[in-house]
């Protein structure tokens, strides 16, 4: 087990209106849902989460920066901000924290413009496509991680 790591777990914009947004695509899962499922596994594995989202860009980018020294890993679903954001990939490198992104959906089933992101060129892993369990995935993960560390 990790032994008390810290886990930051960032969700960007829109992800907010989880349960509302496009149930055909997300599901009916809400933030809060996520968030308990996410603390309930991280009791789990040892791990404290830090659970929190935005829809602003640099509010993101400052919650990483604080990360470097606050947290011991990043599981991130930076939403559309995945596939625009030099800002949030350039947080993720100074950081120097393993990171594992996570994607609901399976973005290369998705819109050409969604098969690119900045986040994944940087991550130590990617999950997508699984739904709100490639969180509690990620998590499992990092715990690994943290544990060879």
């Amino acid at each position: 087990m990790a032994n008390d790591a810290s886990v930051l777990v960032l969700n960007g914009p829109n992800l907010n209106m989880l349960g509302v947004r496009e149930p055909h695509i997300y599901g009916s899962t809400t933030l809060d849902d996520l968030e308990s499922a996410c603390q309930e596994r991280a009791e789990q594995l040892g791990l404290i989460v830090d659970f929190r989202q935005s829809n602003h860009e640099g509010e993101l980018v400052s919650w990483i920066q604080q990360a470097r020294t606050e947290h011991d890993g990043i599981v991130i679903n930076a939403g559309a901000y995945s596939h625009t954001s030099v800002a949030i990939m350039d947080a993720l490198i100074l950081s120097e924290l393993p990171i594992v992104e996570v994607h609901i959906s399976n973005i290369y089933k998705r819109e050409p413009i969604r098969h690119h992101s900045h986040i994944s060129a940087v991550a130590t892993g990617v999950i997508c496509g699984l739904g709100p369990h490639g969180y509690l995935l990620a998590l499992d993960a990092l715990a690994q991680i943290l544990d060879r560390d």
